[in-house]
């Protein structure tokens, strides 16, 4: 029913209630955003067009930064707090007889394999490159808004969603990294590798406990992670292996184009916002659990430390660090090619690229 009789449409103008302006929605992982764009190629990817302009109120550079030192300072001064209060309890005589009773380590089971083997540390590199450029894709498609390069799959079987080649670039290296860790898990079992990293005794939480405190007091505890790591080690890759790393991955394919949007009940039994509200904390742990692990490698005899990870020798000598160098810069050169100019042409071999 039109209302031809009110003098606004006789006029020809525009009433209120019919200038309704578009809802503008953010894009999101599991829906891609189509805009008509120029002729002009995009910029470093060669044969595409540019996107369409894209305007968008940020917040002011000012505001971000006070926000980050705000959060920067904070850390400082909790971490501080954290120290002070370890080091007086270190000087209580109750403290002192619990780290002696429980010095920070346990016994590993009979028959539990001494030293760090070649195919471990190679599995320990590669893990190290690809959870670096998925933490680095998986930021970028959070953060992203509007695609400029969309992908879409060349097999039916693969889907046939169009999504941005961000998304296609960390769902490609998930599939990377998820088959990286069913070999190190079979490989953990077979070789009884997995006698270090699994608790296997009740003492370890005291003991993890105890390692814990010796750690914030700088009261370091004395370890030799080629026979047996601490407790609190040993909680920390269990953790990252057994609990992280599996929800990372059903997380993660929840939201990828595999899952079966259509699959009703499914979905209702594993909404969406679940997945969201999961995924993203794990990423940030296994940040804080690098960032960590790094600053302990290399506070607590670098050489040697690098030496069974990359050289697989229980011994002090260049050797570890010299291969970490070069695995380093690898990895850093993976990070800053990793941009629609090095993806795209790798992405045609698997569908089509385009605006």
């Amino acid at each position: 029913m039109t209302d031809s009789g009110t003098p606004s449409r006789r006029q020809g103008l525009p009433r209120q209630a019919d200038a309704v302006q578009p809802e503008v929605s953010e894009p999101t992982p599991e829906t891609s955003v189509t805009a008509p764009a120029s002729d002009v190629p995009a910029p470093g990817v060669p044969g595409l067009s540019a996107p369409p302009v894209v305007t968008s109120v940020a917040r002011p550079a000012s505001k971000v930064n006070r926000k980050r030192v705000a959060w920067a300072i904070g850390i400082v001064i909790v971490a501080a707090i954290i120290v002070a209060i370890a080091k007086v309890l270190m000087t209580t005589s109750a403290v002192q007889s619990f780290v002696q009773t429980y010095p920070g380590a346990t016994e590993l089971p009979a028959g539990a394999p001494v030293g760090i083997p070649a195919w471990l540390g190679w599995q320990h590199f590669f893990n190290v490159f690809l959870m670096v450029l998925i933490v680095r894709t998986g930021w970028r498609v959070r953060t992203e808004q509007r695609p400029q390069v969309f992908w879409t799959p060349r097999w039916r079987w693969m889907g046939t969603t169009k999504v941005s080649l961000n998304i296609w670039f960390h769902q490609g290296l998930d599939v990377l990294w998820l088959i990286n860790g069913v070999v190190f898990i079979v490989l953990l079992f077979v070789k009884g590798q997995w006698m270090r990293i699994v608790p296997t005794s009740w003492e370890i939480f005291p003991n993890a406990v105890s390692a814990a405190l010796q750690y914030a007091s700088f009261d370091w505890p004395t370890e030799n992670g080629w026979v047996n790591y601490n407790s609190l080690q040993v909680l920390a890759y269990f953790v990252t292996v057994f609990i992280a790393a599996p929800l990372a991955i059903v997380t993660g394919v929840r939201m990828s184009g595999v899952w079966p949007q259509r699959a009703a009940k499914l979905n209702r039994v594993y909404p969406i916002e679940v997945a969201r509200a999961i995924h993203l904390p794990v990423m940030f742990y296994f940040v804080a659990f690098i960032i960590v692990h790094v600053v302990l490698v290399l506070t607590t005899g670098a050489l040697r430390n690098l030496n069974h990870m990359y050289a697989g020798q229980d011994d002090v000598s260049w050797l570890g660090f010299g291969i970490f160098v070069v695995s380093l810069v690898v990895i850093v050169g993976a990070w800053f090619a990793a941009r629609p100019l090095v993806i795209a042409p790798i992405a045609r071999l698997f569908g089509k690229v385009g605006r």
